[in-house]
């Protein structure tokens, strides 16, 4: 049974600031084809909400935090059990200091 993707606001920032990157640095086909392939990798968690690896540096929290990788970029969600949904709470450019990650969350 296929549960829910929720995008955090968050999230959605974060999806937004990618896009206009790469608008900028290179083109809209560019910037357009990177966002579609994270949203489709995204999309991926409907009917296998565990699929990704545990994120090691969230491990502290209530949330169990998973990933899913596309290109530079992680995707961080969990399973909100109660509400059925798989929240997407970040899109990480893996290429930064793995700590921002525990600040960001």
């Amino acid at each position: 049974m296929a549960v829910k993707i929720f995008w955090t606001n968050f999230a959605k920032t974060q999806l937004r600031n990618i896009f206009d990157y790469y608008k900028l640095k290179a083109n809209l086909k560019v910037a357009n084809k990177l966002v579609v392939g994270i949203v489709n990798k995204a999309n991926t968690l409907d009917f296998q909400k565990e699929i990704g690896q545990k994120e090691e540096l969230l491990l502290s929290r209530k949330e169990n935090f998973r990933y899913l990788v596309y290109k530079n970029y992680k995707i961080i969600y969990w399973f909100n059990q109660e509400k059925n949904r798989i929240e997407i709470t970040d899109v990480f450019d893996a290429r930064q200091n793995p700590i921002k990650i525990e600040e960001r969350q």
